[in-house]
Formats: C-alpha cells, structure tokens, sequence
C-alpha cells in the first residue's frame, strides 16, 4: 500500500480525485440524504398520540406515509451505494457495451428517483399539514427533518440525471473512433473517376482503337 509522503500526494492521490469528481458528490449526498429519511422516522417517525397508547405515524397517524418514506429511503441509499461501487471499478468495465448500458440505467433509475421524491415531498407534505395541532408530543423533528430531504432529494437526482446524460454523451460509441485513435488509421471513401481521368484513358486507347483496318479479301468474279 502506497502512504503519500506529503498533502501533495495525498491530494493527487486516485482515491481523492475520485471523491472530488461531481458524479461522486452527488451520488454520496444523496445516500446521506436518504439516510437522514428512512433513519429519523425508523427512530422517532412513530409515537403514541395524547389520547391513545398505540403507536402511530407522526405523519397524520398515516402508516403509508412513514412506510414510503422508510422504504423510498433505504431504496435509494442502496441505490447510491451500488453506484458509487460501479463508479469506483470504471477503469475495470472495458466492454462498451456494459459501460452504455449501466449508463443508461443510471439516467432511467435517476429519472425514475427524481418523480418518486417529488411525489413522496407533495404526499408528505399533505399528510403534515392535515395533521391537528399537539396530536403527538414528541416526533415533529423527525417529521420535518424527512419532508426537507425528501425535497432536497428532488435537485439532488437531477443532477445526477444531468449527469448520467454527459457521460452518455462523451461515451457515445463512433464506428472506427477507436481504431482511428490507436492506430492512426485514416478511413476514405472512393471517388467516381473525374472526366479527366476518362478522357485520359480514351486518349490513351484511341490510337488503338482508331487504327485503320485492313483491306478485305475479296473474290475476284472469273472473265
């Protein structure tokens, strides 16, 4: 194992332009913010209302709510997680097909993640703002702390979608790019032959092909 001798090296180091690259920002923010989702309504999102001893969802006493959020929320930090692995063996994937197609699948999760935040930040705002006033002593927090990130999941998987999309781009295969590249190979095409080239050619032949021809031989009717 290498141990950089100085912060030089230490900031040249693979591991710390990989932490310092966008994609990897995003993707560890959005694992830290779906964390902070499923966790604080897994510790606290459940509470015994003022009148009953029965637990329930601090969102309104609705369980779907809490379960979407705790579900959404593992989901997509899993989700991160299993990217930032693809992304750290990136060298190691040499098949341009796997690499487009993980890149596709990167875009259609981060679409489809960006449309599930967005409904879950109108679904739990909803079930917050119908809830009455001093029904749980204890959970709001956790309650606000979910609807913020589930908002500030929204910009966060766009981004990675916008992401997802340049890479697409600067990935796009080109035929013969790589041959091109490596070999310095300079692919041409034919071009139809000029008129001057034809008209070179039946000057060249047309000596031959005017020569005279020789006299027949003809019979001779007998006197």
């Amino acid at each position: 194992m290498h141990i950089p001798e100085s912060l030089q090296d230490l900031a040249d180091s693979e591991a710390v332009r990989f932490l310092k690259r966008p994609k990897t920002i995003v993707r560890l923010l959005a694992g830290v913010f779906s964390l902070v989702i499923f966790s604080s309504l897994l510790t606290d999102g459940y509470q015994n209302s003022v009148d009953s001893s029965q637990l329930h969802c601090v969102l309104n006493s609705s369980s779907l709510a809490c379960s979407f959020a705790v579900g959404a929320g593992c989901l997509a930090f899993l989700t991160s997680l299993a990217f930032l692995a693809l992304d750290a063996s990136e060298s190691r994937i040499t098949n341009t097909h796997v690499k487009t197609a993980l890149q596709l699948l990167d875009l259609i999760l981060a679409v489809l993640w960006t449309g599930v935040w967005f409904a879950g930040f109108c679904f739990l705002a909803n079930q917050w703002q119908h809830l009455p006033p001093k029904q749980f002593l204890v959970g709001s927090s956790s309650a606000k702390a979910a609807i913020t990130f589930t908002f500030l999941c929204i910009p966060i998987w766009i981004g990675q979608a916008y992401l997802a999309v340049q890479d697409l781009k600067n990935d796009a295969p080109v035929p013969y790019k790589r041959s091109l590249d490596e070999g310095g190979v300079v692919l041409t095409t034919l071009s139809p032959p000029s008129a001057t080239s034809l008209n070179y050619a039946s000057s060249a032949l047309s000596p031959y092909m005017a020569a005279p021809k020789g006299p027949r031989l003809a019979m001779m009717p007998d006197d």
